[in-house]
């Protein structure tokens, strides 16, 4: 099976000074040969940049945050390689990093560098001369909701991550941070989000518990093999220790089926259209019934989920809205973040 997401050229706004990298690098990973590495950039990069470094013999990747405007807490490279490193001993989907660098007058901005999970990353459709039929596509998406499960039920203090986050309303401090995200990045083209908001504020549940989270949980952040088995769990930036509800709220949002309207579709990201793969209600309560969890205000969390989303793309239009990125992919978002909040308030109709 070929391996999905390939790297391609470096967009000249995203390029770094790899002479620098090669140098620093030596001083943290030994047997690199005197060149340097070819560079190439992967075509996802709409938070963190992610960046393959090719030397004759291996492949590491370099992860650094993008220019332009930033929420305060976002693209932490320190707090996502020490994750990484705590999480790995429990928890052995997570990449093996190997060396963060905070100096700035290397590539000007904190970067980390990690081995290369090989395997096939699943996004909009099924890579070329693969297919997957309807029981292999059930086994697969249940299986991704499992490992979910397995992250959940980590146990921080076994992972030396007990300060990872703030401890309980984590629930409250989310509708409140994301709240004030969305207002701090609203362009005019877009909805005010203002009776959600306020929905949220209202209806919020008490945390369920508090877990390792991932904060961004769907195909296309793992790697499988060519048994569809996961062997990675990528992206672990916006990891804390959370509600883990929260987590699949997050995780459903993502979760587009075939019966889907045609707006939902085209934003579409993962191959959650096909036939067996679990629906999202079957998501839920696979999830759940792994957890021992029965939420009677799901609407809350699908709210919530759908909103974040619209919030995550706000975010990067924003940049792309005040000249901050160029990259083509981002030009409208502005219309997705008005459909989001269509649907938000149909979710809040129906609760």
């Amino acid at each position: 099976m070929t391996t999905r997401d390939q790297a391609g050229e470096l967009r000249a706004e995203d390029s770094f000074d790899t002479a620098a990298v090669h140098a620093w690098l030596g001083s943290v990973v030994e047997g690199l040969p005197a060149r340097p590495p070819a560079v190439k950039q992967f075509p996802g990069g709409a938070s963190n940049l992610t960046y393959l470094l090719s030397y004759p013999d291996r492949e590491l990747i370099l992860r650094r945050p993008p220019a332009g405007r930033k929420a305060a807490s976002a693209h932490d490279m320190g707090r996502e390689f020490r994750v990484q490193s705590a999480l790995k001993p429990v928890y052995p989907y997570v990449p093996t990093v190997l060396g963060l660098c905070q100096d700035q007058s290397v590539i000007g901005s904190d970067f980390y560098v990690m081995e290369r999970v090989e395997g096939t990353i699943l996004r909009n459709d099924l890579p070329e001369g693969m297919r997957l039929e309807p029981e292999a596509a059930r086994a697969l998406s249940t299986a991704l909701v499992d490992r979910l499960v397995d992250l959940h039920r980590v146990d921080p203090g076994a992972a030396g991550l007990t300060d990872l986050g703030k401890g309980a309303g984590y629930v409250g401090r989310q509708v409140a941070g994301w709240s004030r995200r969305f207002t701090a990045a609203r362009t005019d083209n877009v909805p005010d989000f203002a009776a959600v908001m306020a929905w949220l504020a209202d209806n919020q549940p008490e945390d369920v518990a508090t877990v390792v989270i991932h904060n961004d949980w769907r195909f296309d952040n793992v790697v499988l093999d060519d048994s569809l088995a996961v062997v990675g769990v990528l992206d672990w930036e916006m990891s804390t220790l959370g509600d883990p509800l929260m987590d699949l709220g997050g995780a459903a949002a993502y979760w587009i089926e075939a019966d889907d309207d045609a707006v939902f579709q085209q934003a579409r990201r993962q191959p959650t259209h096909l036939p067996g793969m679990l629906s999202r209600a079957e998501l839920v309560e696979h999830y759940c019934a792994r957890m021992g969890l029965s939420p009677d205000n799901w609407a809350f969390y699908e709210a919530f989920g759908l909103f974040r989303l619209a919030v995550i793309m706000q975010q990067i239009y924003y940049r792309f809205h005040h000249g901050q990125t160029t990259n083509p992919r981002f030009k409208d978002f502005w219309m997705f973040v008005g459909y989001l909040e269509w649907r938000c308030r149909e979710v809040v109709n129906r609760a």
